[in-house]
């Protein structure tokens, strides 16, 4: 019987083939009491199971082959650092010695424990981080059970049957999604997962059409089912009827000549019909993930989230030289491009309480609270090391220090003081840095686009953030699946503070970019270029096909059909502005 299933889509594109389903971990474990006398071996038993998942992930790096993705040799050191991490390995032993639980039942109460502190985050990108952790835990597991890694399950298939296969499991892990780079299978679906994942990010950096977050996928669909994975919808369909296979068969054909066609686009100059030149730069996580901006040939890294190097500690926060090393890479693996780096953009949320930040509390609702350059300025030593390590890289190669959630004009000059200091402190340490490195500010607050003076006569450029430009203006957490179709890029007050954010910029001579999902989305690309955007920044993967849109674009056929788009206020009057748009 022929049906459909809906989740998100993350990596375009269309997979066809045999379903291999892959069984989650059992984390419905045994729960018993152990003996006193037996305690300590219960805790040899688990140091035996660390010990295996550490040689696992050892012989995985090890194995990385030199073209796989910069992404997974970074997933596989994220996973080894919660292995070794303390509140995951002593806090587990603490519970075992403590309250007597059996290994199994205390790693499982760990985990829940942590995984209840990462649901408070209100980052979207940091709160899917708990995938990290289970996929961990569940490593664990199977080698206290002694059971097969969903890689060595997957390395069991028939070799002949690889080239149709998508796997289907509740869960991947970026390490175990190594093993698809080799075995050149077709696709994935998943149970869980969402838009920043890792898994979503390793699957965009591979090509592979995926589709997370899709509901009961591997109780619903079984062995072998032939299914369709539509990458760019989100939609699979379990065992299509002969017509819409055909259908599917002919637009997988005509999406790999497409992909074919873009990589001829790689060395041509980015600019309109009209000859205006636009630039293309890259998001990147990972200092590493800058290969793969310059590969797909950015002109700079538009934005460097820099929560990553935070959220990896438990224990403490990172050192200055620890940051440093960081930014430094990213920065000598442009080759001279520019590299902006964002400050940190997390807080009032229990994951950086847990890593020891002091002083802040959790907030009933943490993306109105205490988050962003708020904590920052907040805990002003530890901004001021973040600060000195970015001005140090500066030394290395073109740098940008942006600035997030930005609101009022004493968080900016506050922000500015303290750059200052940074750069006095670093003089009296005779630290080399540049000392006319730009500083930029994120609109993604209402109130800052619409007092953008306030911006405009203190920062050098700006950069719009989408993201959380859009869920501030329309009051909708878009984290939260009850009111995730109220999410809406092209909602006029959305659309209005863009347009607005870029027409004043330009009469001030101040430039902009947009770094937000929009940017990346080629549906929307003559929308901002007609806007007057020249500048976007976006996940590597869609560079190519967002500048296909570019050279295509002649800026002065745009600008009836745009100005019609923000006139319009009825969802159809939009979708039908949009319409025409897309025709010129």
């Amino acid at each position: 019987m022929s049906f459909s299933l809906h989740g998100i889509p993350v990596s375009r594109g269309i997979a066809i083939g045999r379903a291999y389903l892959i069984a989650p971990a059992a984390l419905d474990v045994d729960h018993y009491l152990v003996e006193p006398p037996q305690i300590e071996g219960e805790i040899e038993r688990f140091r035996a199971a660390l010990k295996a998942v550490q040689s696992e992930l050892e012989r995985l790096s090890e194995d990385l082959s030199a073209d796989a993705p910069s992404e997974v040799g970074a997933f596989i050191n994220v996973h080894t650092m919660i292995l070794n991490d303390a509140m995951l390995v002593q806090e587990t032993m603490d519970l075992i010695r403590t309250r007597r639980y059996n290994v199994e039942w205390a790693l499982t109460e760990q985990l829940e424990r942590l995984s209840r502190h990462f649901d408070d985050i209100e980052d979207e990108y940091l709160r899917e981080r708990k995938a990290d952790v289970q996929q961990v835990v569940e490593r664990i597991l199977k080698a206290l059970a002694g059971a097969s890694s969903a890689a060595a399950l997957v390395d069991g298939a028939n070799g002949d049957a690889r080239d149709e296969m998508i796997v289907v499991a509740h869960d991947i892990s970026p390490a175990d999604m190594l093993q698809f780079k080799t075995q050149t299978f077709q696709g994935f679906v998943t149970d869980l997962g969402g838009r920043t994942s890792h898994t979503a990010i390793v699957a965009r950096s591979l090509g592979i059409p995926a589709a997370v977050g899709v509901a009961h996928a591997s109780a619903l669909i079984r062995q072998d089912d032939l299914i369709i994975v539509d990458g760019d919808h989100g939609i699979v369909i379990v065992d299509p009827a002969p017509i819409v296979l055909e259908e599917y068969s002919y637009r997988q054909s005509e999406k790999l000549l497409e992909q074919k066609k873009l990589q001829r686009l790689k060395f041509s100059p980015t600019q309109t019909l009209c000859g205006t030149k636009i630039s293309l730069l890259a998001n990147i996580e990972l200092p590493e993930d800058a290969r793969a901006a310059v590969e797909a040939g950015a002109v700079g890294v538009g934005l460097f989230r820099t929560e990553f190097l935070f959220m990896n500690h438990k224990d403490r926060l990172p050192e200055e030289e620890e940051q440093f090393e960081a930014y430094k890479r990213a920065v000598e693996l442009m080759g001279g491009l520019p590299v902006t780096i964002r400050t940190i953009d997390v807080g009032a949320d229990k994951p950086l309480d847990a890593i020891g930040a002091e002083g802040y509390e959790s907030a009933p609702n943490p993306a109105l609270g205490l988050r962003a350059i708020r904590w920052s300025l907040s805990e002003p030593q530890m901004f001021l090391t973040q600060l000195r390590a970015i001005l140090r890289a500066s030394a290395f190669g073109q740098v940008r220090i942006l600035v997030p959630m930005l609101a009022h004009a004493q968080e900016i000059d506050q922000t500015l003081d303290l750059i200052r200091e940074a750069k006095r402190q670093l003089d009296d340490a005779g630290l080399p840095y540049d000392p006319g490195v730009r500083i930029g500010a994120m609109i993604e607050i209402p109130a800052a686009a619409i007092a953008l003076p306030l911006f405009l006569k203190r920062v050098d450029f700006l950069s719009i953030g989408t993201n959380d430009l859009i869920q501030y203006t329309l009051a909708i957490d878009r984290a939260d699946n009850a009111v995730a179709h109220l999410y809406d890029p092209l909602h006029p007050a959305v659309l209005h503070l863009i347009a607005f954010t870029l027409r004043e910029a330009k009469r001030a001579g101040v430039s902009v970019s947009v770094c937000g999902e929009m940017a990346g989305d080629p549906q929307l690309t003559r929308l901002l270029l007609g806007m007057g955007l020249t500048e976007f920044s976006m996940h590597p993967s869609q560079l190519l096909v967002v500048k296909q849109e570019i050279l295509r674009a002649n800026l002065p056929m745009l600008e009836k059909p745009v100005a019609d788009v923000l006139a319009a206020f009825e969802p159809e009057e939009v979708q039908a502005a949009l319409r025409c748009l897309g025709q010129v």
